[in-house]
């Protein structure tokens, strides 16, 4: 059996549709179908069921399934340990969701002047991937809302944001100095794409419940704050966003959500049982800056 053959395999197992998953390992369809039929004949199983319209695994595919994502996983870790050991430079890889959120830079600031010679590696990447790149050992740390976390990822929270809104200037909250939650049933929310951030979503969702509504979605998508921005700034959506990822350009304001106040739990995340020097490190510039800082005190009201 061959690492490839579990590759194909994980991969029409996530695509369910040959043509895509061959795609996806830029192979031809045929190729891919005689390697996984090679592999069920050396297991001696059926692990996909074809028919005319519609391809699915079987039982014995997806038991296989659940091995054949850590097998992969493990020569992943295993790969990444021996080229970073190769290297002379120790190397951090952190996942941060957007980079105009200033919790992790200002905690990457305290690590780099503990070690100088230490290489920080920026990804900027959604909460969900940055748990599957932490379990399969592509990042070592990341940070964010830590609910949905996996058993493989260990958290520490580390802030207590408040959550306002981003308006245009001449909309009529910029002249308020901070907006009841109630008060967003009449305007149009833009949301994060669902894949990248829906632990955020659901979190602005559900405070917008409490108050007795469902918001109004903006019809669009986009892929981080800065891009949002220009939407806020014509006027067409609001954006609920945490008081750290207040971008930078003009024709835009922040207002604190009032009645009631709001504050999104940031975490720090690593993959749980690594006690690597630089990982430990983090964690604890983390928790000295969030005490430093009062990040986790209580809120006062404006």
């Amino acid at each position: 059996m061959e690492l490839r053959q579990l590759h194909y395999f994980v991969t029409l197992a996530e695509e369910l549709h040959f043509g895509r998953a061959a795609a996806r390992e830029h192979i031809v369809q045929s190729a891919l179908s005689q390697r996984l039929q090679r592999l069920e004949r050396e297991l001696g199983v059926t692990l996909v069921e074809r028919t005319t319209h519609h391809v699915r695994l079987s039982a014995a595919g997806a038991a296989f399934l659940i091995d054949a994502r850590q097998i992969l996983a493990h020569v992943e870790r295993a790969t990444v340990a021996a080229q970073r050991a190769a290297r002379s430079t120790p190397s951090l890889r952190v996942g941060v969701v957007d980079a105009s959120y200033d919790s992790m830079s200002l905690i990457l600031h305290e690590v780099q002047q503990q070690y100088p010679d230490l290489e920080i590696h920026q990804v900027e990447v959604g909460v969900p991937e940055q748990f599957q790149r932490l379990v399969d050992g592509r990042l070592d740390v990341g940070i964010g809302r830590a609910s949905l976390a996996p058993p493989a990822v260990a958290s520490q929270l580390l802030r207590l944001d408040p959550l306002g809104v981003l308006v245009a200037e001449g909309h009529p909250f910029a002249a308020r100095s901070d907006i009841p939650v109630a008060a967003l049933a009449t305007e149009p929310m833009l949301l994060s794409q669902e894949t990248r951030a829906p632990e955020f979503n659901q979190f602005v969702i559900e405070l917008c419940r409490s108050v007795g509504f469902i918001p109004t979605l903006y019809n669009g998508t986009v892929d981080s704050i800065l891009a949002s921005a220009d939407l806020v700034a014509q006027q067409r959506c609001v954006l609920c966003a945490p008081s750290s990822c207040v971008p930078t350009p003009t024709g835009i304001v922040w207002r604190p959500l009032v009645a009631p106040q709001s504050r999104y739990p940031w975490s720090v995340l690593w993959r749980a049982g690594d006690s690597s020097e630089h990982v430990s490190a983090l964690v604890r510039s983390a928790r000295t800056i969030s005490e430093q800082l009062g990040w986790l005190q209580p809120s006062v009201a404006g």
